[in-house]
């Protein structure tokens, strides 16, 4: 395999040295650098760049870049900002991530099952009062996003004893979960969703989708997580839906700004728990063995695994 000068592009030094010396160690056939530290020659030269979040503006300065590779699952800011160049993009797909995240949907799922909030509520009002139990399969989870986070988030809530109903953009099969597809049958997964997780990927199709319209057609009591991008959520319409009780909780780790600014009405509203988009954090050591075995099998034969349709944004 030729060695060659790899740059690495993120939007803070801590970050890049962390990965740097991640994917270095993974990859120590070729020559792992962060990107501020090319010399013009060197930019001349690249043909791979990995990124986590970077500034896109950056990936114009390599003028022979071929392919891309990020090691974030999300990939919406380089499609949307990357100009007109039309590099493939690889995002990961990592099991480990997979894993992780549907670790937190089963965690926060039965944080709100169990009513955990109603029983901060009541600890802080000094009052005793056990709450009627209710069997995790009485209750249906409603999933958007059916991929690999979907999917193993399924899974997991199936173990546990939930009813697990999931949308997907197209029809998808899995056992023990009732699938739906498309915009007409959006409407039948939400109504009879008592907790709805969305896992989707934030996309010109999946921007501001949880209006008041889709929010409403929840039954009343109902909950929200979003694992998602915040962009997904229209903000004011959940916190109408959660101000008047249509909607009894939201978790919420990701959001239109991060971190979320201080003067946000999320820190403060009583029914909306804040987490800083801390809920399927990249394993470094696992994503960089993935990104390593990429690179490799792109210099034995040229292949790469399947790229983002830049027309669907994922």
């Amino acid at each position: 395999m030729p060695t060659s000068v790899i740059p690495f592009l993120a939007s803070d030094a801590a970050t890049t040295a962390n990965w740097v010396a991640a994917l270095q160690a993974a990859l120590p056939e070729q020559r792992i650098v962060a990107f501020s530290t090319l010399s013009e020659t060197e930019k001349k030269a690249v043909r791979i760049a990995i990124v986590a979040n970077p500034e896109p503006a950056q990936l114009q300065q390599l003028p022979q870049l071929q392919w891309v590779h990020s090691v974030w699952a999300g990939v919406e800011r380089l499609l949307q900002e990357a100009g007109p160049q039309a590099w493939p993009l690889v995002r990961l797909l990592d099991p480990q991530l997979a894993a992780t995240m549907a670790e937190a949907v089963l965690a926060w799922t039965l944080y709100l099952h169990r009513e955990m909030p109603a029983y901060a509520r009541q600890q802080r009002q000094g009052l005793w009062q056990a709450r009627p139990y209710r069997s995790a399969g009485s209750q249906t989870i409603g999933l958007l996003g059916l991929g690999a986070l979907g999917a193993a988030a399924a899974r997991s809530l199936l173990a546990a004893g939930f009813k697990v109903a999931g949308w997907s953009r197209e029809t998808k099969q899995i056992s023990g979960v009732r699938c739906f597809a498309g915009a007409a049958e959006l409407p039948l997964l939400l109504a009879q969703t008592n907790i709805l997780v969305c896992l989707l990927p934030l996309t010109a199709a999946t921007r501001d989708l949880l209006d008041a319209s889709m929010l409403r057609q929840l039954p009343t009591g109902a909950s929200l997580i979003n694992f998602a991008r915040g962009a997904i959520v229209v903000d004011q319409d959940l916190r109408a839906a959660l101000d008047d009780g249509h909607l009894s909780h939201a978790v919420l780790d990701v959001f239109r700004s991060e971190p979320l600014p201080a003067e946000a009405w999320q820190w403060q509203h009583p029914a909306v728990s804040v987490l800083p988009h801390c809920s399927a954090p990249t394993d470094r050591a696992s994503a960089a063995a993935i990104v390593a075995a990429t690179i490799r099998q792109y210099h034995a034969d040229g292949s790469l695994p399947a790229t983002v349709d830049r027309a669907l944004g994922y």
